[in-house]
């Protein structure tokens, strides 16, 4: 067992010191990677040591750099140290996380993650948390607390009686509204389809003025989701006056928060989130700017009654507390699941308030820097106002030709060269390249390096 976790520990060491020099993108085809992982199960089994050694001979040559400081695509963050080293002791403690009684521990570092959390976000005290995989899962807890608590007002329990005969349910999201929303509405039976969308402005916030209008033709449950940054231009919805809309029609207000959330920590942007507080549910990422290793996600509702009524289950030969105790089971829709808690714990509080609003800080600095270096590159147009970590480009070839072709060329090229791995958009019907920011051991340089790399797959071949 020793040897086993002494390779495993040394490798994982390797391609730790490797990110800062090694190339972002894979370095093996489909074909070479299946040459080497796609082999028959064996009868008798294999000898531990060699399992780890060939796991990592074949792997690693198709790993993405996804934790180094030059991978800008999605909007992924990388990991810090300690937080690697609390999820490697999490998959050695191996915890079930889904009762008080399976692990204590866990139970008192999640309740006090929570703390810490809604302090950082300025969300009230109270708040339900439950630590799921991401946003897609926070997103669908959220809308499940909003679902049934919008129903029970209704008359209706939906945790009891489904949706069959239950009153129509209205989703009222932006124009820009992020894939995670409908696809909850399908897993919650409520269907991305039957979503009403209002208008966004240039920059993807939605219309205070056009859901007022909208939800005043509404009868019955609304639930209405807005944004914290938006996934191609960063930007942020107008909270305050949203909030008065859904607060004037009795609406549940959710916000799909996956990284735009943590510039509450930031006091420079913290006015960008005016009026958050009062909506009833939130979703975020601690694995995009906190940088904790994947999965790391938050689910939060204002009213932890209705939070809990969505998610909890009782059986007879459980053993759930009573009282001051936290089940962790009563607030995600997992029941068996890794205890997340752990890493997040252990960077939260290596970064205290200080580290965390510095992480914001200097990604928001940087993609700034990024689209002024950009905006320099003959032919490049930065199409976003820079608020938080994401930039937009679109790129007109020299001889005047297809701008989106041309665009997606250069992605392709950046993505085979290597030095930075960033991902193509489509944004008001243009393609553009979308150069995301939120690695913590990012730096100046590294944008730079970036930037000229970018400069290089523009020139004419």
């Amino acid at each position: 067992m020793h040897e086993v976790l002494r390779l495993a520990y040394e490798s994982s060491v390797d391609f730790r010191r490797s990110l800062a020099e090694r190339p972002v993108r894979a370095q093996a085809s489909l074909e070479e990677l299946r040459a080497s992982l796609s082999i028959p199960l064996s009868e008798a089994g294999v000898d531990l040591a060699i399992v780890i050694q060939e796991l990592v001979h074949g792997v690693e040559p198709g790993l993405v750099a996804e934790p180094g400081p030059r991978y800008f695509g999605f909007v992924i963050g990388g990991s810090s140290e300690v937080s690697v080293a609390a999820d490697w002791l999490t998959s050695a403690w191996d915890q079930n996380a889904g009762l008080y009684a399976t692990s204590p521990a866990l139970a008192v570092v999640e309740e006090t993650c929570a703390r810490w959390v809604l302090d950082l976000l300025g969300l009230p005290p109270d708040s339900g948390v439950g630590f799921v995989t991401g946003c897609q899962m926070a997103n669908f807890t959220c809308l499940a607390a909003a679902r049934g608590e919008m129903l029970r007002r209704a008359g209706w329990d939906v945790e009891q009686e489904g949706l069959q005969g239950a009153p129509k349910v209205h989703v009222v999201v932006g124009d820009e509204v992020h894939i995670t929303i409908p696809r909850a509405l399908r897993f919650l039976g409520l269907g991305a389809g039957r979503m009403t969308k209002v208008a966004a402005d240039e920059q993807g916030r939605m219309d205070p003025v056009a859901l007022r209008n909208t939800v005043a033709g509404l009868d019955g449950p609304i639930i209405v989701c807005a944004q914290a940054g938006n996934v191609n231009t960063g930007a942020l919805d107008p909270f305050q006056a949203i909030a008065e809309v859904c607060e004037a029609k009795r609406a549940w207000l959710h916000v799909d928060g996956a990284f735009g959330l943590w510039a509450e920590a930031v006091p420079v942007l913290r006015p960008l989130l005016n009026g958050i507080e009062r909506a009833d549910s939130w979703a975020t990422d601690a694995h995009k700017w906190l940088n904790v290793p994947y999965d790391s996600g938050l689910a939060i509702v204002k009213d932890p009654r209705a939070h809990r009524a969505a998610m909890t289950v009782n059986a007879a030969y459980l053993i759930q507390q009573e009282g001051a105790a936290r089940d962790a089971v009563d607030w995600v829709p997992e029941f068996s699941r890794r205890a997340r808690g752990f890493p997040l714990y252990a960077q939260l509080r290596s970064l205290g308030r200080a580290g965390v609003s510095e992480i914001v800080s200097r990604c928001c600095a940087l993609a700034r820097r990024a689209a002024e270096g950009l905006a320099k590159i003959p032919g490049a147009t930065v199409l976003n106002e820079v608020v938080l970590n994401q930039v937009l480009v679109r790129f007109v070839p020299p001889d005047g030709g297809d701008a989106d072709a041309f665009t997606r060329l250069v992605v392709e090229r950046v993505q085979r060269e290597g030095t930075c791995w960033l991902s193509g958009s489509v944004w008001k019907g243009q393609g553009v390249l979308r150069f995301s920011i939120s690695g913590q051991d990012t730096n100046e340089a590294d944008i730079d390096r970036s930037v000229a790399a970018i400069a290089g797959a523009v020139r004419p071949r």
